[in-house]
């Protein structure tokens, strides 16, 4: 089997090199995807209005973990559309859907953001 050339650290070091890497992602995300940064926002907003909300803490655990969540659907859609525009900028169908899908995985996971939200809200007698 062929491994690649970039696979060859392990232990501690391995560790830091992935750790440094996904922090440039999110460098690169925060700096070059408006869509990242608004989404940042609207979870500064829904996390920490999670924990003021009188609701258990399977539903505050529920209704953080669905704006994570979307956080990470927007990196793999960004990029998803990275490496297609990597490969090529023509006009291509399966580069269109490539990117659609990315889109709609995105907007599937604000629209759980919704729905989780909504249910844990209206189905709470607090409110």
């Amino acid at each position: 089997m062929m491994m690649s050339p970039f696979k060859g650290q392990t232990g501690y070091k391995r560790i830091l090199n992935a750790t440094g890497y996904s922090l440039a992602g999110l460098r690169a995300a925060f700096t070059g995807e408006a869509a990242f940064r608004q989404l940042l926002l609207i979870n500064l907003v829904l996390v920490p209005l999670a924990f003021f909300l009188d609701v258990s803490r399977v539903e505050r655990a529920m209704l953080v973990a669905v704006c994570v969540l979307a956080l990470i659907v927007e990196l793999l859609n960004s990029a998803i559309e990275a490496a297609i525009d990597r490969i090529s900028l023509e006009l291509h169908p399966l580069s269109k859907n490539a990117k659609d899908m990315g889109s709609a995985a995105q907007f599937t996971a604000l629209s759980l953001i919704g729905l989780v939200w909504a249910i844990i809200l209206l189905g709470n007698p607090a409110f």
